[in-house]
């Protein structure tokens, strides 16, 4: 059997499954296993996902937060200091799963916990939704749940304002592209992009003491990516904090533009930057 997590898009048998879960019952099973006589190796499945058949009414149903002026929603976008010219393709749903539940049926089957999110849909360069991820609006865990509605493409968000013949900014969060010029998110997906690697620049959240974060950056160094290093006198954790905590965005972009390194001297200022 293959165990798939439909949010990150790894997948493993069950027996890695329940040994990453609980080591414990892992080495209950394998004695289990072996008392039945079931010792041999299982070929792990190819996998072929039909992808979702989808079109312009993905959407339908739901509400752009641009009408929504009256609705206490439309507050948490004005506090998050959020662009209002973009508030027209973030959507509010009452209840998310439930929504999913009639684009992809049975992808929630307990739906005892549905609460509101944000919307937010991916276009490609044709400006078709081919994935959205719904945010939480409070303390809901995941705080983000992405689903993709064609598993043939990578869950990149910004692709339909994106002009490749200037510099793009490449950050984690969809909600983080939202303060930069012609920037993408790549939302939990690989963050490397070959043929976008001349003119872009990566930029992570500020978590000097993630080991995680420093791993994925020390990688794209090692692949000479053009990499953002947070200088020290930087506490806020994103770009959105940087936005509450008083700076624009040419301010977030120019501080990106000199602090962006390739090749040795990201090395150097990454080890100067690291905590772990």
């Amino acid at each position: 059997m293959f165990y798939k997590c439909h949010n990150c898009g790894k997948g493993t048998t069950v027996g890695k499954l329940i040994e990453y879960v609980d080591p414990q019952s892992y080495k209950q099973w394998i004695v289990d296993k072996y008392k039945s006589g079931n010792t041999h190796s299982t070929k792990e499945p190819e996998f072929k996902f039909k992808p979702v058949k989808f079109d312009d009414k993905v959407l339908r149903g739901l509400i752009s937060f641009d009408k929504l002026q009256d609705h206490p929603s439309y507050t948490y976008l004005t506090k998050r200091k959020i662009p209002k010219e973009h508030f027209s393709s973030l959507y509010f749903c009452p209840k998310f799963m439930t929504w999913v539940n009639t684009l992809i049926p049975n992808k929630f089957p307990n739906i005892t916990k549905d609460y509101p999110r944000i919307v937010i849909p991916f276009f490609d360069i044709n400006k078709k939704v081919f994935a959205f991820q719904g945010r939480a609006f409070g303390d809901e865990q995941p705080k983000y749940i992405t689903i993709k509605l064609d598993e043939n493409k990578k869950r990149i968000y910004g692709l339909d304002r994106l002009d490749v013949t200037k510099k793009i900014y490449v950050v984690e969060g969809p909600i983080d592209s939202l303060f930069l010029p012609n920037a993408i998110a790549v939302a939990g997906a690989d963050l490397e992009i070959p043929k976008l690697k001349n003119q872009a620049v990566y930029i992570f959240d500020n978590e000097p003491r993630n080991k995680v974060v420093i791993d994925k950056v020390e990688k794209l160094i090692s692949k000479n990516y053009n990499v953002c290093i947070w200088p020290k006198t930087i506490k806020e954790k994103d770009i959105n904090e940087l936005i509450l905590s008083g700076y624009s965005s040419p301010e977030i972009q120019s501080l990106i533009d000199s602090n962006t390194f390739s090749k040795l001297s990201a090395q150097q200022q990454l080890n100067d930057y690291k905590e772990v």
